[in-house]
């Protein structure tokens, strides 16, 4: 540690289990986040204070408006220039942690580059808004013994728990199968945004415990902060029946399983039907006669009323305007192809 570092980080030294040890565990830590919203944009700003070295942020989406009432790393420049969650919390970072080692990355989490986008992490922190996402990352971190946090907040209530792999539960031993029904969401039930960094800082705070040595209480903490409710309940062991951490069937890792998705209750639907890349320059000189195009060095959006399409270099594209898939795969074919 530099005595520049030290200095900065003194009044974290002075904590009964970080001290310089613990810092030093910081430094050298590597968090994976996987989603950039109001949980993920709140952990990697306090992880990026708190000394972390090296952060790899995951979002496939850009800053809009309405996400600048609890994103905490975003500005109304960034909805202007509709720049991509991932990019604009890595320059917000550089401005307050500039030592800090930021891995921005523009796109989905899958089966298929999972592998690559989380290797080498020590930790990964859930800012996800859908099971799919969670349960690939609970499969791999079983399968690579690495721990993660679960998170989620909606409305006033708020859940969160650590996953460690071969000591506590894992998400699949709480949640065989993905909740049924229609779930409430950030759009169809709202949320109050001193909900998102309180389960954020609870995930941030557990996340500097197993990074620092200190290991982390394995409960189940639940919060409403309308009603200023805390309740936690204790994880048992994993569940030897489980089939992710007990008989080892990670179909979540599957790529087979890959499929378009309905963005959190955003009216929009997420299509990657290319895996291959796409030249954005031409395919905005092809789609200036038939409608508005904007582009900036993430993303082409295109404008075709009643719809909204967002086009990134590696071929994924966000479509706005509605929820259905076989209408959204529609336009992607008619604008973008495959």
């Amino acid at each position: 540690m530099t005595p520049v570092e030290r200095e900065r980080y003194s009044r974290q030294i002075r904590l009964e289990g970080i001290g310089d040890t613990g810092q030093d565990k910081l430094l050298q830590s590597h968090v994976s986040i996987v989603g950039c919203g109001a949980l993920g944009s709140f952990q990697a700003g306090a992880l990026a204070r708190a000394g972390v070295g090296k952060l790899t942020l995951i979002d496939r989406d850009y800053v809009e408006v309405s996400n600048l009432q609890r994103q905490w790393l975003y500005d109304e420049k960034d909805v202007r220039d509709a720049v991509p969650k991932a990019v604009a919390a890595k320059s917000a970072i550089s401005a307050f942690a500039s030592t800090c080692d930021v891995n921005a990355c523009t796109t989905d989490l899958t089966a298929r580059n999972i592998d690559d986008l989380l290797a080498g992490c020590d930790l990964i922190l859930d800012g996800t808004d859908n099971f799919e996402t969670r349960y690939l990352i609970n499969d791999f971190s079983v399968l690579r013994n690495i721990p993660w946090i679960y998170g989620a907040a909606v409305g006033t209530y708020g859940l969160t728990f650590p996953v460690l792999p071969n000591v506590t539960t894992c998400l699949a031993c709480i949640y065989p199968e993905p909740p049924a029904g229609v779930q409430p969401t950030c759009e169809t039930a709202g949320v109050l945004g001193p909900l998102t960094s309180l389960v954020a800082s609870l995930q941030t705070a557990s996340a500097i415990r197993i990074l620092t040595g200190n290991g982390v209480d394995p409960v189940i903490t639940t919060v409403n902060v309308w009603k200023n409710e805390i309740r936690q309940v204790r994880q048992g062991p994993k569940d030897p029946s489980c089939r992710a951490c007990g008989l080892n069937q990670f179909i979540w890792l599957d790529v087979e399983r890959i499929s378009p998705v309905s963005l959190c209750g955003r009216n929009a639907v997420q299509i990657h039907e290319r895996h291959r890349p796409l030249d954005l320059r031409s395919l905005g000189e092809s789609l200036r006669t038939l409608g508005e195009v904007r582009a900036n060095d993430f993303a082409l959006r295109f404008f075709t009323a009643p719809y909204e399409i967002t086009v990134f270099p590696d071929g994924r594209a966000i479509i706005k305007g509605t929820q259905d898939i076989g209408l959204a795969r529609s336009l992607y074919a008619r604008y973008i192809g495959t």
